[in-house]
């Protein structure tokens, strides 16, 4: 059965996303030649006004083939497109929201995802602000000089990346994994001060700890009125996490052992499945931001790059040369490739501690 969830959880997520793409294609006069969901062999296709959707073999993701695209041009020799209905033909700026019209309907299905969620669960548990609320005896935190009340604004670790938590979830993100040490920038009654302060490993909780408390959360009724608001903050809070891993996967290489491919994903799909359709449902539009937020990455091969090449286009009036794109493709293909590869090496190791 979990094997169903996966290609559904797979399936909706990248279909919805191609979607995107179609629908924008269609809007702004852009020929497509196939929409189809799944890859590989096709197992069916019906022919509409002028584009074909098709069904294939494989139900792991989908794509739409756009004329003035290298690969749809390819795969279609014989069809004749209209002239000026290529993708090439497009004003730069249609090119974009093509582009991005992708990354956008992930955002929007998980941002409607995460509406129906909440108002399953019929309420929500909000992060609270990122203040000090105890410290614990014989901690770091204590031996650093941290007090109840304080009102944390920044965090900084030695390799100079930062963040400015705005909830205590912003903090714990940032600080997971983490055992160098911290500078803490903390409101403090009417002053401002710095406390360093080093991690230390905690058993019990098998993390590494400064030894500070959150204030208590707060729970909120899910209404029909105030679920679409909830349902923005679920959904800015996880893209805000999702930033800060992704900064310090980047631009530090930590949390490079955390990474995880489809080998993890299917483990999940199993976990959230036996959990019920909320949980299920949740995963699904955690997913889906995940794969939104990776196509904004200004790689070539991912839709943020095609953004960026676009743009420097646009500002030259020139058309980059094509053995350049194809050598900064190469190299895109075999960072995320590699990428792949060590996120399923971290998923079979796990499986196998």
């Amino acid at each position: 059965m979990t094997i169903l969830y996966f290609i559904l959880l797979l399936g909706v997520i990248i279909c919805f996303h191609e979607l995107g793409h179609f629908i924008a294609a269609k809007i702004f006069g852009v020929y497509v030649y196939e929409f189809s969901f799944g890859m590989g062999p096709k197992l069916f296709h019906k022919k509409g006004k002028e584009t074909q959707f098709s069904i294939r073999a494989l139900p792991v993701g989908g794509f739409v083939a756009m004329a003035g695209e290298k690969d749809g041009d390819k795969a279609y020799p014989d069809v004749v497109v209209p002239e000026g209905r290529r993708l090439t033909d497009a004003a730069p700026w249609k090119k974009i929201i093509i582009m991005l019209a992708g990354v956008f309907n992930n955002f929007v299905l998980a941002y409607l995802i995460f509406v129906v969620v909440l108002l399953m669960s019929g309420v929500i548990t909000t992060s609270p602000k990122p203040v000090v609320a105890s410290v614990a005896k014989d901690s770091p935190a204590e031996e650093a000089g941290f007090e109840a009340g304080d009102a944390i604004l920044k965090v900084e670790k030695e390799d100079g990346s930062s963040v400015k938590p705005k909830t205590f979830l912003d903090l714990q993100s940032f600080n997971a994994g983490y055992s160098d040490e911290l500078t803490y920038t903390v409101q403090r009654d009417d002053k401002t001060i710095e406390l360093k302060v080093t991690p230390a490993y905690n058993e019990e909780a098998g993390a590494y700890l400064i030894g500070i408390t959150a204030p208590q959360p707060e729970s909120v009724k899910i209404t029909v009125l105030n679920c679409w608001y909830y349902g923005g903050y679920e959904m800015t809070s996880m893209v805000r996490m999702m930033k800060t891993t992704l900064q310090g996967l980047f631009f530090h290489g930590s949390g490079l052992d955390q990474l995880s491919g489809p080998v993890g994903i299917y483990q999940a799909t199993d976990t959230y499945a036996s959990m019920g359709p909320a949980a299920f449902l949740f995963l699904v539009a955690e997913l889906s931001l995940n794969v939104g937020i990776m196509n904004l990455l200004p790689l070539p091969v991912l839709d943020g790059g095609q953004v960026i090449l676009t743009l420097i286009e646009w500002a030259f009036h020139k058309t980059l040369n094509e053995k350049v794109k194809a050598g900064i493709m190469i190299g895109c293909w075999v960072l995320l490739i590699g990428m792949m590869v060590l996120a399923t090496w971290n998923d079979i190791s796990r499986l196998l501690a």
